[in-house]
């Protein structure tokens, strides 16, 4: 086997190996070489969850990615001008070289390169190790991974799948990894060429991951089976495939209410939604990032959901104050009524400002962060079904009310709520705001379907065809790769 150097978190989640202490505890961080780190069973184990470690990182999904999923869209406003905290990426004027564009790409292309290099190292006698079941699942949680991270990459750096149909430039699609310099030339597949690849990899998940986990936690913190599925759900909604998220949808939402899912993990909703941001290893969270106060295994400074919206513990709350909620933004709409309780998750200072305290975990910031919850499979499948019905379509209605009910009992929708599937639809994207609102969705949201990013504050509104609606691609990757070509 070839040898040459993975950087590797050691660690352990809940319900491998010997450790079951928390949810993800790691060990200090360290070089091996691959034919040593993949020499025996434990140590496969171990480079798998390196993987795990590698996604939850503060500067991708275990804080910026989600953070900046927000910032982009209207319902936040910018109160420190802090461009290490993503002020340029509120204001929708970022750069090559701006900090999150560097860093989103590195750290999720860095991702993407231990994914590829954990694949190569099972194929070269890694599998062989663990046995063909075991080295299958490891396989698909490998290419699990990959597919959310180039996933979260094409939201960020390509054109919205609806723009030409996926025939835009897209990324780099790396599939094997990268172990030495001068390997880094790569043109940019096309947007349907990555999607592809994203779906090739999550189908291949779903065959191979298990239906379920012993202890039940890890059913939010490794992927199984339903994750597999119900991420396949957000990418066929953002490529407009409408037919296709309500056949995954269906594999995992029942057909009336009360809905669940009647294979693998029995996720439904839970019956207070402040539960699933106080107990993170609910049914309803189909994948979360775990977590802790261990040295290493926290998104890290200036990285941490509740660092950036929370505001300072001299005004009650947990973090640094970064941004305030817009107040013409989503908590103005007088559809999100005063007694719905998602409105515990807003809080007001003393000077009138507005703050999301979803994310409650003081420093050094052990929230979960949510990576997809069953909440969005359910609206996912009604905006789906009203989509290819183009009708009021009953069941749509009644996922619409499972997730406002939950919080919102006073209001009820039925058919004759909505003169036309476009107004049902639109309740639907409304709820969404609601509902996912400060969990990074916005940005997706606004991308798929070309819709223009409203203004706020000093910041004007963006149309699709306008500069900066798509980020640069990263100038170190740029550097580094001369086939790549700007946006």
């Amino acid at each position: 086997m070839k040898k040459h150097f993975i950087y590797a978190s050691i660690l352990c989640l809940t319900g491998l190996g010997a450790c079951n202490r928390d949810y993800l505890s790691p060990t200090p961080e360290t070089s091996v070489a691959i034919d040593e780190s993949l020499s025996t069973p434990s140590r496969v184990n171990t480079q798998l969850l390196s993987l795990y470690a590698a996604l939850k990182a503060g500067n991708f999904y275990g804080g910026r990615y989600v953070i900046y999923g927000d910032i982009r869209g209207e319902d936040f406003i910018n109160e420190t001008s802090n461009l290490i905290t993503g002020s340029d990426v509120w204001a929708l004027n970022a750069t090559n070289s701006t900090t999150a564009v560097t860093n989103l790409w590195s750290y999720a292309y860095l991702t993407i390169n231990r994914c590829n290099l954990f694949i190569d190292g099972m194929n070269a006698g890694g599998s062989a190790l663990v046995g063909a079941e075991t080295a299958a699942q490891y396989l698909a949680e490998a290419k699990l991974i990959r597919a959310l991270s180039y996933y979260s990459l094409l939201q960020f750096y390509a054109r919205p799948y609806a723009d030409n149909k996926g025939n835009n430039p897209g990324l780099p699609l790396r599939l094997t990894g990268i172990s030495t310099s001068g390997s880094s030339a790569l043109a940019r597949s096309s947007v349907a060429e990555v999607y592809t690849q994203v779906l090739a990899d999550l189908n291949e998940a779903e065959a191979n991951l298990p239906a379920s986990y012993s202890p039940a936690a890890t059913n939010t913190t490794r992927a199984h089976k339903n994750t597999a599925i119900a991420l396949k759900t957000r990418v066929y909604l953002s490529m407009q495939d409408y037919a296709k998220v309500v056949t995954e949808a269906n594999k995992i939402v029942t057909s009336a209410a009360p809905f669940t899912s009647p294979t693998g993990v029995a996720h439904a909703l839970q019956s207070n939604i402040t539960t699933v941001f106080t107990n993170y290893t609910t049914t309803e969270s189909i994948f979360s990032l775990p977590m802790t106060v261990t040295g290493g295994d926290n998104p890290g400074t200036q990285n941490q959901l509740g660092y950036y919206f929370s505001p300072t513990a001299a005004n009650g709350g947990v973090g640094n104050q970064e941004y305030s909620l817009n107040p013409s933004g989503i908590i103005a709409n007088t559809n999100w009524k005063a007694s719905d309780t998602r409105r515990s998750f807003v809080a007001t200072t003393s000077n009138g400002k507005r703050w999301l305290t979803k994310y409650k975990a003081p420093s050094p910031y052990t929230d979960y962060v949510p990576v997809i919850r069953y909440a969005e499979v359910l609206l996912n499948l009604a905006e789906a079904r009203t989509r290819t019905t183009n009708s009021v379509d009953p069941q749509a209605v009644a996922l619409l009310n499972a997730v406002r009910n939950r919080s919102d009992a006073t209001t009820t929708f039925t058919t004759a709520s909505f003169a036309s599937a476009t107004e049902l639809i639109d309740a639907i994207l409304l709820e969404r705001r609601i509902e996912f609102l400060g969990e990074g969705l916005r940005n997706n949201d606004l991308m798929r379907l070309l819709q223009t990013i409203p203004a706020k504050g000093t910041v004007p509104a963006k149309s699709s065809s306008e500069n900066g609606y798509i980020w640069p691609i990263s100038s170190s990757e740029l550097a580094l790769n001369p086939l790549a070509k700007d946006n």
